[in-house]
C-alpha cells in the first residue's frame, strides 16, 4: 500500500504537532526484524545501471550516479511539511541499514546495501571487518566510502538548503564504533553549509550501546540521548533538566523502545509533561503507519492517543509563553517539575504535578499579582483560578483529581 504522506501531515496537524524525523533507509531490500523477503525500498539513493545484478536480483548500483527521483521526492515532502508549519529532521544515514551488532536479527539488511561489494559496479567494499555486517561504513577506515558519503551529504544539503524547516540528523542508532565518524560528519556539514544561504541545526542521536557523554561533548547543535545499559534510566521517569548547552530532542524510541516491539511499556502523557517542563523536547515513535507496514500497532489505543494529544497541549503552552526566556527551575515547585521565567517584567511559571493535589510554588522573588490557570491533561480543559499576590511561598490546590498543570503569569 502506498504511504499516505498527505494523510500523515493531516494526522500531525490534527494533534497539533510540528516536528517529525524523516527516516532514511540506505538498503534496497530486506529490513531488520522481518522474515519477509519482499520488503523493498524505492526510490533508491543511487541509480541501478548494472552491468550485473545485485544480491536482490536487480541491477547493480553505480555509486557515482544519484537517482534524482529520490531527491525530488525528498524535497517535495520536506517542502510540503514546511507549508504546514512542520519542522523535519532529515536523516543522512541509518544504523538499521546494516547488520547491527549486539542484536539478533532475522534478516541482514547489509545484503541490500549499495556499499556491499556484491551490489555495486564501483568495486566499493564497505565490509572492512569482513564479517558481513557493514559496520565499517560508519567509520573512517575506508577513504573511498567516506568520499562517497560526503558526495551524498553535499547532494542532500544542496537539495534542501534553501528551506527553513530543516534539521540535519547524522545517523539513526549507528553502532558504537561510529562516534568519531559521526563527529567528523557533524563538522563536515557545518563547514559545507557555512558559505550557503542558510545554516541548519545538526544533530547527534544516541543509541543504547554508547554513552550519552559522546553526544554532550560533540559539536552537534541538538542531541537525542538514550537510556539503557550504558546510560541508565535517567530519562525514563524523572528526566534531568536541560542546562541549555544543547537542544535536546528526547525520542521515546531511544528511551523506551518502539511501540511496535514494546506495546505494554513506554512513554505516556506524564513523561511528555515531565520532559517538557525540564526543558526537553519530547517526541514519540508512533506506530500509526499510514501504509499498512509492519510497524503498526492499534492506532486507537487510548494510551497512545492520550500521549499524542498531550504533546499537542505542550506545544500550545510553548506558543503562549515567552519560551526563549523560560528555564527549568525544579527548586521553585514542590513537585520539582517547573519551567519558569523569573523576570519581574514578565514572570511565568508552568508547573506539572504528576500526582495532582497541592503544589507549593516559590514566588518570593516575584512582585505583584499573578493570574492562575489550571490545565487538566486528561481532558484538555483549562480552569481559571483566583489571582494571587506573589512575594511569598504559595500553596495551590488543583480543582480536579489526577495529574495537573499549573500556569502562572502576570
Amino acid at each position: 500500500m502506498p504511504f499516505d504522506y498527505s494523510g500523515y501531515l493531516d494526522f500531525l496537524k490534527k494533534h497539533n504537532h510540528n516536528f517529525f524525523r524523516l527516516w532514511v533507509w540506505e538498503q534496497a531490500r530486506w529490513t531488520p526484524d522481518q522474515t519477509a523477503d519482499d520488503f523493498w525500498f524505492s526510490p533508491t539513493i543511487y541509480r541501478r545501471t548494472g552491468p550485473g545484478n545485485a544480491l536482490d536480483g536487480e541491477p547493480k548500483f553505480d555509486l557515482t550516479k544519484f537517482n534524482q527521483a529520490y531527491f525530488n521526492r525528498l524535497r517535495n515532502r520536506v517542502a510540503q511539511a514546511g507549508r504546514r508549519g512542520i519542522y523535519v529532521s532529515v536523516m543522512f544515514f541509518q544504523g538499521w541499514s546494516i547488520q547491527k551488532p549486539n542484536i539478533t536479527l532475522r534478516n541482514n539488511a547489509w545484503r541490500g546495501h549499495p556499499f556491499n561489494a556484491a551490489n555495486n559496479v564501483n568495486s566499493i567494499d564497505g565490509d572492512t571487518k569482513k564479517d558481513n555486517s557493514g559496520t565499517g561504513i560508519f567509520t573512517l577506515a575506508n577513504p573511498s566510502v567516506t568520499a562517497l558519503q560526503k558526495a551524498y551529504v553535499r547532494k542532500l544539503i544542496d537539495t534542501l538548503n534553501d528551506l527553513d524547516n530543516v534539521l540535519w540528523d547524522i545517523c539513526n542508532e549507528c553502532p558504537p564504533n561510529s562516534i568519531d565518524w559521526q563527529n567528523h560528519f557533524i563538522d563536515f556539514v557545518k563547514q559545507y553549509e557555512a558559505n550557503k544561504p542558510k545554516q541548519h541545526p545538526v544533530g547527534f542521536t544516541g543509541d543504547w550501546w554508547y554513552s550519552n557523554d559522546a553526544l554532550f561533548m560533540s559539536n552537534a547543535d541538538w542531541i537525542s540521548p538514550g537510556a539503557g545499559p550504558t546510560n541508565g534510566d535517567a530519562y525514563l521517569n524523572d528526566p534531568p533538566a536541560s542546562d541549555g548547552n544543547k537542544v535536546i530532542i528526547l525520542d521515546s524510541d531511544h528511551i523506551w523502545g518502539s511501540t511496535s516491539t514494546a506495546p505494554t511499556q513506554g512513554a505516556d502523557r506524564s513523561w511528555v509533561w515531565k520532559s517538557f517542563v525540564r526543558g526537553l523536547n519530547p517526541i514519540f515513535m508512533d506506530g500509526e503507519d499510514h501504509d499498512g507496514s509492519y510497524w503498526s500497532f492499534n492506532p486507537d489505543d487510548a494510551k497512545w492517543d492520550d500521549l499524542r494529544v498531550n504533546m499537542g497541549y505542550t506545544l500550545r503552552y510553548a506558543n503562549r509563553m515567552n519560551l526563549a526566556h523560560m528555564e527549568p527551575r525544579p527548586e521553585l515547585a514542590s513537585s520539582t517539575y517547573c519551567l519558569a521565567n523569573v523576570s519581574n517584567d514578565n514572570p511565568e511559571f508552568l508547573v506539572y504535578i504528576p500526582a495532582g493535589g497541592v503544589v507549593t510554588v516559590d514566588l518570593r522573588n516575584i512582585s505583584g499579582s499573578l493570574r492562575v490557570e489550571w490545565f487538566n491533561p486528561a481532558n484538555g480543559q483549562a480552569i481559571t483560578g483566583s489571582n494571587i499576590t506573589a512575594n511569598a511561598f504559595h500553596k495551590l490546590s488543583a480543582p480536579f483529581s489526577g495529574d495537573a498543570v499549573l500556569y502562572l503569569r502576570r
